[in-house]
Formats: C-alpha cells, structure tokens, sequence
C-alpha cells in the first residue's frame, strides 16, 4: 500500500494529466493576449512569449487532436510524428508524415501506418524513403485498452508493441522484434546504422541498440527502473534517455507491481547520458519531478529536455542543461504543456508539441520555429 501523501500526489497527477500515446495533457490553454505579437521580418510571430528568446518565427504546423513525437526526415524536409484525431476516425495514435511547409502555409500529412491497432515512436531511417514504428497491428486491429485509472497515473507497457520497418506509403517491408515483451520507442543514430528502442524482454524495462547491417545487439542499461526515449547525439557517440530509479523496499514494491501488469509510473524520471555502447553512464539531472522526451542540442555539449521540476505538475517547459548538469535554462515559458522538442539535422530548427493556442481545449499541437542560440 503506498503511504496517504503519496497516494493524493499520485491522484493529483492523474487528474492533471491525460497525454497522447504515453503522454498527453488535458489542462486549459493560455489565450492569446498572454502570448507575444511581435512584428518579425517575415510574419507575425504572435504563437510564443517574450522571455522565448531562442525561439523565431513560431508557426503551428497542426490543429485539433493529439499530435507529437514529430522526428524529422535525414535531410530535413518532412516529419513523421503520431496523430490521435477522433473526430477523423484516429482513435488511437497512427503514424503520418507530412512535408515541411513554407512559412504561413498549411502543413499536409498522409497516414503512413497501416491504420490498425496502436502506433508509437516513428522515425526515419537513412535515406528518408523507410521508417521505423512500434504498432499493436498484429494482435488486433483495434486499439488496445487504456490503463486502468484506479491505480493512479501510470502509462501501458503493451507487450503486443512489435517493431516494424515499413516505406512511406505504409507498406510494412520487415518485422525486426516478435516476442511477447514491450518492444517501442525506437529512434534511428546520424549515421543511420543503428537503432536504439526500450524493451521489457529482459524482466525490467531496459535500452538495447540493434545495428541493422550485422543485426547484432547490445544491452544498454541494467539498472533496476524504467529506461527509455533514448536518443543519439549529432556525431552518433553518445545516447540520453529518461530513467526512473526506485530506491527504497516501497518503490521497489510499488515499480515491480506495476511492471508485473505492464505498467509504470513515469512521475519520478531524471535525464542520464553514456557512450553510445553503454559505457561511461552519467546522471545529468537531479531536478526532482519528470524530467524527459530529452534530445541533444546541435553542437552535442547540451541536452533540451522537458520537465515540471519547478512544481511537481503544471506547467511542463523545455529546459536546456549542460551534460554535466549545470547551466540549466528554461527554453519556453507556457504555462500549460510543451515537450518533445527535436532539432532539424542542421540545427536550424525546433519542432515540439504544445497545448498552447488550442481553445481551451484538449488538443495537443505541432509547433515549428527558428532556433536561434
């Protein structure tokens, strides 16, 4: 049994939070006169606030639904990101890509997965005409169901997740995991040769990287705790990912119940870097709360990452933090959910997901700017 206050934080979170795929929020918008307008040299830059300073040119790519994950194509020109959009028939997330368009136009996307089941984690593999994705597909066409609420806020392991390599049409070419354990969040090194994804395969939720030439396979952590959204850094060198790391006889408890159900609870996570074999772990951040969906700045020495530390649950910012955890900067300034930021290949630009602008309501956007360091 976990302890009163624990359980009323844990409550809090749940009705805080309601996020697409693993993570999406339900919480009410900023409006519009709390954000900046700014007359740019080439729009009007009306979507971020005035502290944002690393941001230029801000532009909504989506309206409506759940969309996120947004990873870009190898040579910069288009997005494969995870949609939920109800009133379109997406019940669940699908995988779509869409081109990146001019600034002011619209931003047009086709589905890319084959519609069935639950999808998550895409990503572009070298030469930008294939993507990698986890899907449910497989075990049913239906989307699978959603964590029980009455055990606080946890999100689902689903060990029907395989992985699939399938073309921009949505032609699945190759299964590469078919096992009865989680298998997702895989995301692709610069150089396009590996792969590193987050499986339950080994009784814990660990990180492996698969290089898809030899197909041979290394296991990255072994910590107990939850380990994953890892990503390469620009030179291939190094990963980060998100980590949980129970300590006492309780969390431990608590960590192994739920993994038992294919559950974890993801309030509690911190930022962790190591070469890209495993070798040379380094816990970057202490910040308290959830710090993830990290990603490496262009030049490799930092880390943008989101995080609700300041609180403990509202808002969630993009912070940047130097990889031995110092120079921490706080990147956007909503005051609702913004997360999942990823650099272009050339380090140009910044997309990620945000509830800002969306009405009051749940809807969880694409977002795209001008970095500017």
């Amino acid at each position: 049994m976990l302890p009163l206050q624990k359980k009323l934080k844990m409550n809090k979170l749940l009705l805080s939070f309601s996020l697409i795929s693993l993570l999406f929020f339900s919480c009410k918008n900023s409006t519009n006169s709390e954000l900046l307008v700014e007359e740019s040299s080439e729009n009007l830059d009306t979507l971020r606030y005035e502290e944002e300073i690393h941001l230029r040119n801000l532009q909504q790519l989506t309206f409506g639904g759940d969309n996120a994950e947004a990873y870009w194509s190898f040579d910069g020109k288009s997005l494969v990101f995870q949609r939920k959009h109800e009133d379109s028939g997406v019940m669940c997330d699908q995988i779509f890509i869409g081109d990146i368009p001019a600034a002011n136009e619209a931003f047009s996307f086709k589905l890319a997965s084959t519609g069935l089941g639950r999808t998550t984690c895409s990503y572009f593999l070298q030469g930008d005409s294939t993507i990698i994705y986890a899907s449910t597909h497989l075990a049913n066409d239906a989307c699978p169901a959603e964590p029980d609420k009455s055990l606080g806020y946890v999100w689902a392991l689903y060990p029907e997740f395989e992985i699939f390599i399938a073309d921009r049409a949505g032609n699945i070419l190759e299964q590469l995991t078919d096992n009865e354990f989680y298998d997702a969040e895989a995301t692709t090194s610069p150089q396009g040769n590996k792969i590193v994804y987050t499986s339950t395969k080994s009784g814990d939720i660990e990180l492996y990287v698969l290089d898809l030439d030899t197909r041979e396979e290394i296991q990255i952590t072994d910590e107990l705790g939850y380990d994953g959204g890892a990503f390469f850094s620009p030179d291939g060198s190094k990963l980060v990912w998100r980590s949980s790391r129970p300590k006492t006889d309780e969390e431990v408890k608590h960590y192994k119940d739920l993994l038992a159900n294919n559950l974890v609870e993801p309030s509690d996570m911190e930022l962790y870097i190591s070469d890209a074999d495993g070798s040379n772990k380094i816990k970057v951040t202490s910040l308290g709360g959830a710090n993830w969906a990290p990603f490496f700045h262009p030049s490799g020495n930092k880390i943008l990452f989101s995080s609700n530390h300041v609180t403990g649950m509202f808002p969630f910012n993009l912070f940047m933090v130097n990889l031995d955890g110092t120079g921490l900067e706080q990147i956007t300034f909503d005051n609702t959910f913004d997360s999942f930021p990823m650099f272009s290949p050339d380090g140009k630009y910044l997309v990620f997901s945000s509830n800002r602008n969306n009405g009051g309501t749940r809807d969880t956007n694409m977002f795209l700017a001008e970095w500017v360091d």
